[in-house]
């Protein structure tokens, strides 16, 4: 093994995503002793178009909206990442996530690879049919850089099921014949998979079952913490709570509460749904939001925003278990300090794999023309995860690696692999 890799304090001050990444990748190349020019192929991302959308506004006139398509690497299939709509998103945070894609799939031996789009919009200040003009308008400008045997495009941030039908009806009649494959995530009347909402959430809960088994703990009993009400965070606090855990806390953008004997998670959905916050809710103290992530709990589960927890939380994080439902919330540094104090992170490329997972039989599905039910997918997603984790406690037991490493280890293993068997690589490593 070579020595670990030195932080960069001033990237890590920048909070440079794309920087963290590659140093993830550069430490795995050395770590599997691979030839530098496969640092080189995957350092950078292979495609990046930049589009400019025009939306006839109900009020009058046309505005501009900013769009981009990342693909990070086909080396082990079409590429695949969902699309967000959001004010802040940038080509670099684009960036980032597609190069998080593709150690994402190759990490769940998945036959895809990264990519990952943006607008950079705020869809609450837009009509339905601005909305829809916008959706359409991207499918119009990258039609030919996307397709399901080459790109295929998911939901994201701000982006849901109808918004996908609306690109999948752009794309169908553009290419002039039906293309269910072309997106996932899409209504289950156009070749949608049945259990793709929940995947996210149940498969954080596999992967924390299967490292807290490896560390001799239980699930049933295990105090968790949830930062982050959406989608992911609400649908694993209620499966926590179904397999016996206790979640103690939840936050949300407004507020956290808790409830050291444990909240009633069902309750507190119906609650969060009536009133727009987990705030205020029945039985529970309200507790301040880094607060939440300093509870003394089993599991951590940072479901909401990237840099979560920072350098200069680390040190105060008392849970034994972070299990990364979010992308990129653990920092580098922070990162070092936790593996210092034996607190296991789950790396979000394999903890919150389970979207992906179902998104890929869900293109599966589409390809086959053969719908599955939801109960096969629900299997067949925690059978592949089970898998995933076996692989990644293996690999850091026997090279004395945290999970991270592992999980990068794992993916660009399976990379560097894939670039050989393309005849990407030469003999001696070279490029050809």
């Amino acid at each position: 093994m070579t020595a670990e890799i030195k932080i960069d304090t001033a990237l890590e001050r920048e909070r440079d995503p794309v920087g963290a990444i590659q140093q993830q990748l550069r430490a795995a190349v050395e770590r599997l002793t691979l030839p530098q020019t496969v640092y080189e192929l995957l350092r950078l991302p292979m495609r990046a178009i930049k589009v400019a959308i025009p939306v006839h506004l109900e009020a009058g006139g046309y505005r501009l909206f900013e769009g981009w398509r990342v693909q990070h690497s086909d080396v082990l299939g079409p590429t695949k990442g969902g699309i967000r709509f959001h004010p802040a998103v940038s080509e670099q945070e684009v960036t980032a996530l597609a190069m998080w894609m593709s150690y994402k799939t190759a990490a769940n031996g998945l036959p895809l690879g990264g990519a990952k789009g943006g607008v950079r919009v705020d869809p609450r200040a837009l009509s339905v049919r601005e909305l829809e003009q916008l959706s359409r308008g991207y499918v119009r400008l990258l039609r030919n850089e996307m397709g399901p045997r080459r790109d295929i495009p998911a939901p994201d941030v701000n982006t849901d099921a109808r918004i996908m039908g609306w690109m999948a009806d752009e794309y169908m009649q553009l290419v002039g014949q039906s293309e269910p494959g072309f997106v996932t995530g899409k209504p289950l009347v156009l070749g949608g998979s049945p259990g793709r909402l929940e995947a996210t959430g149940r498969g954080v809960v596999v992967t924390v079952r299967e490292v807290l088994r490896a560390r001799g703990q239980r699930l049933a009993g295990a105090r968790v913490a949830v930062q982050g009400f959406g989608n992911a965070g609400r649908v694993a606090a209620r499966r926590f709570a179904e397999a016996g855990a206790r979640v103690v806390a939840v936050s949300d953008s407004r507020a956290a509460v808790y409830c050291e004997q444990g909240l009633a998670v069902p309750a507190l959905i119906a609650h969060k749904q009536r009133t727009g916050s987990v705030g205020g809710f029945p039985g529970a103290e309200p507790i301040g939001q880094e607060e939440l992530l300093t509870l003394e709990v089993e599991v951590l589960v940072p479901a909401a925003l990237e840099n979560a927890i920072t350098e200069e939380l680390a040190p105060r994080v008392r849970a034994r278990v972070i299990a990364e439902a979010a992308n990129g919330p653990t920092t580098a540094a922070a990162d070092a300090i936790l593996r210092q104090r034996d607190i296991w992170v789950i790396p979000d490329i394999v903890c919150n794999a389970g979207g992906v997972i179902v998104s890929y039989f869900e293109w599966v599905q589409n390809t086959t023309g053969y719908l599955w039910t939801a109960r096969k997918v629900e299997r067949l997603c925690e059978d592949k995860l089970v898998q995933t984790c076996a692989a990644l406690l293996g690999c850091a037991e026997q090279l004395g690696l945290d999970l991270r490493q592992a999980a990068y280890t794992l993916a660009v293993e399976r990379l560097a692999e894939g670039l050989r068997a393309r005849g990407r690589l030469n003999e001696q490593g070279a490029p050809r």
